[in-house]
């Protein structure tokens, strides 16, 4: 596990930026230089935008707007991490990859280089009687690799948005250091209001890490409305940053001598009866 705890930078700025998705990709894509310009511009050291943020959610617009990686949306996440020297997570973009469509996260590092593509591994098929119907299954295909990368302030931990009701993933990605989980979301006006923030406080406060979770703004004429409500909740299970439902950028400075703190107060990370239980990975995490 890495040990930036005991470093310098016990500190950083996380910024999340919950965007208003315009239906016209050019839009979205001509807009996130100066969104991620002023995160940075207020000491944001890694950035996050939201599930599909360059073009609308739903299974009608996946496949007309999916684009090969790297692409249109990639170049302009790499020129703009490059730009203002940030580790920028690029939400998610459909992507088509000999005739499969995945729904996909890559990230950046300050030079612009891609540190890793993830592929949401647990499609949203869900069924509630009366409130939404919804089978992601129907144009998408699941990814098959979890992925976290490194940067000078602490590992991280990648899912999108349904992954984040899976708690094993959050468990393994702890297991390999993590110290930040990221999940660009987009849950909706029935699975937000009951589920959203009590799903990240569990993952919070299991793994003792903190959780960031990542909206689209809500567009009440979209055919799929977005909860927003963008958060991020520390160890302990504290929302420290939140948003509500229109367009705005979120910042969190994530504290990683806290984070140690309470792993030492309740340390149950170092009680696990692995005697008794175990959740592993079946296969390595990428990079």
């Amino acid at each position: 596990m890495r040990n930036n705890m005991l470093g310098t930078m016990t500190k950083f700025r996380l910024a999340l930026i919950q965007l208003m998705v315009s239906p016209l990709k050019a839009n979205n894509l001509n807009r996130i230089g100066t969104l991620v310009k002023e995160a940075a511009s207020r000491g944001a050291k890694i950035v996050s935008l939201p599930e599909c943020f360059n073009s609308p959610y739903g299974t009608k617009y996946f496949r007309e707007n999916a684009e090969r990686i790297p692409g249109e949306s990639t170049k302009v996440l790499s020129e703009t991490a490059k730009e203002f020297g940030v580790y920028l997570i690029g939400g998610s973009i459909p992507e088509e990859d000999n005739g499969k469509v995945y729904n996909s996260c890559t990230v950046f590092a300050p030079d612009g280089s891609m540190l890793l593509k993830y592929r949401k591994i647990h499609l949203f098929d869900i069924d509630v009687p009366g409130k939404i119907t919804f089978q992601e299954s129907e144009t998408l295909s699941p990814g098959n690799q979890l992925c976290t990368f490194d940067t000078p302030y602490c590992k991280v931990g990648i899912g999108i948005c349904y992954d984040l009701r899976f708690a094993e993933l959050a468990q393994i990605y702890t297991q390999k250091g993590c110290q930040l989980l990221i999940y660009p979301a987009a849950f909706n006006m029935t699975t937000g209001p009951a589920h959203w923030e009590l799903l990240q406080k569990a993952r919070a406060v299991d793994n003792q890490v903190y959780v960031a979770a990542v909206s689209p703004a809500r567009n009440d004429k979209s055919s799929y409305v977005a909860w927003g409500h963008t958060t991020v909740v520390n160890p302990w299970g504290e929302v420290v940053a939140k948003a509500g439902s229109e367009e705005t950028i979120i910042y969190a400075d994530i504290d990683l001598k806290y984070l140690s703190d309470i792993r030492q107060q309740i340390p149950v990370l170092k009680q696990k009866r692995h005697d008794l239980y175990r959740v592993q990975a079946v296969q390595d995490c990428k990079p």
